[in-house]
Formats: C-alpha cells, structure tokens, sequence
C-alpha cells in the first residue's frame, strides 16, 4: 500500500512540474514574441522616402508635316486636272527645298458635291470642292522647318491651304527616350540620395540600400516654356522623369 502512495505522490509531483513548465514557458514565448514582432516593425519604419529629379535637353529627330491642299470648279474633270498641276507643284517645291521622294507620301483625293447638300446655297460660284493631302516624314528636321517657313512661295503659285491646315506647325518628334532612360534614371537616383542624405544629417542617422523604388513618369516638354506653347511644334525639348526612392535609415 506505501508503494503505491509514494508512486502516486510521484505521478502528481511530475503532473504539476509539467504543467508549470508549459506555463512557463507560455509566459516566456508569450512576452517574447510580441516583442520581437514589434522591433520588426520599427526596423521596417525606419526609413525615408525621397524624390529624385533629373532633367535632360534634347533635340527632335522627326519631323511629321501635313499639307492639305484645296481645287475647286465647277466641272469635275477641270478640277481633277487643277489639282494634279497644284500637286506636282508641290511636290517639286518639296524636293527644291531637298526632301528626298520617299520622304513625301500623297494622300487620296477627297471629292464634295455642292449639289448633294440640300441646305447648299444656291448661289455657290463652284460646284466640287476637291481636297487633298501630301504627308512630309523626315529625319531632316531643320529642312523641313526651313521648307515650313517657306511656303509663301507655294501660295504665290496659287495653291490654296485648306483652312484647317494651314499655318499648323510641324510636329517635331523624339523618338530616341528609351537610349536616356537609363543615363537619366541614374541621374534622378543620385539626387534622391543627395536628398535623403540632407535628410539623415538633420536626423543623426545615416543612409543605407535602396528599401523601394518607383521609376516615375518621363515627361517630354518643351525647352522653353512659355504661355500657350506647344510641345509638338518645338524641336528643342526638355525630358523630365521624378522618380521615387525609399531609403533604410541606420
């Protein structure tokens, strides 16, 4: 009977001492975690966000000019043949100017018949309208302005700009943003780190790796940008990409 006591009593002892260690041990994983949790946490605030601009002047590569010309008569087939004489005098001022033949590319003939509108008026001098457009696509941007500045010399041959055309500029395009992406991006990420650097040195910390970065948007503007101009019709431009960099703090 003593046997079976004692066996008892060390049953109960060992029940209770397991017990106690999982408690224990639940207070001291219980305080632990939590805590570690929370120094992860400030550990991955402790950083800066900075933005990083960088800027770059270009020149346009290619130029894009729509010519839209207009004949109108009151016979068809004279009309047609007026407008044949004004193209190829178009295009030989073209290609005066130095603009290669493959670079000038005719456009179709668009025909309107007075006599089909029934609101027309009836006191009309011509009946067809025939319009038709020459698309200039150059390299040779300075030649094409330099043609551009010039057409008072196709007027005076009596060629007639249609009305919505006329005196529109050129559009000058860049065609080349991916060849200074890189230069650029490497450039905005340079000042960002100039920033956070100034930021660090007011805060008593120092400047570690790159945590985040956002590329930004490369805008393309014109160099000189004043009221109401238009980029399109600037050859010199300015690219601008502002990039966005977060930055571990040590």
């Amino acid at each position: 009977m003593a046997e079976k006591k004692n066996e008892s009593c060390e049953s109960c002892c060992s029940s209770k001492f397991t017990a106690a260690l999982v408690v224990a041990l639940g207070f001291l994983f219980g305080g632990f975690f939590p805590g570690y949790f929370y120094y992860q946490a400030k550990m991955n605030a402790n950083y800066v966000s900075v933005k990083g601009l960088a800027e770059m002047d270009v020149r346009a590569d290619l130029a894009v000019w729509d010519i839209k010309f207009v004949v109108t008569n009151d016979n068809l087939q004279t009309a047609q043949q007026e407008m044949t004489a004004k193209l190829k005098i178009i295009v030989d001022y073209l290609k005066g100017q130095g603009l290669q033949e493959n670079e000038i590319i005719e456009g179709r003939i668009e025909t309107n018949d007075l006599m089909t509108n029934p609101y027309r008026d009836r006191n009309f001098a011509s009946r067809y309208i025939l319009t038709q457009g020459v698309t200039v696509r150059s390299a040779n941007v300075d030649m094409v302005e330099k043609a551009l500045r010039s057409t008072g010399q196709l007027v005076a041959k009596g060629v007639v700009f249609d009305s919505q055309s006329y005196g529109s500029p050129v559009s000058y395009i860049f065609t080349r943003l991916n060849d200074v992406k890189p230069a650029m991006l490497e450039e905005a990420t340079k000042n960002a780190r100039q920033a956070a650097l100034e930021f660090a040195k007011s805060s008593g910390s120092k400047v570690g790796k790159i945590r985040r970065a956002s590329q930004g948007v490369f805008s393309i503007l014109p160099r000189e940008q004043t009221n109401n101009v238009v980029e399109s019709a600037q050859i010199n431009k300015k690219v601008r990409v502002v990039s966005t960099l977060e930055f571990w703090l040590e």
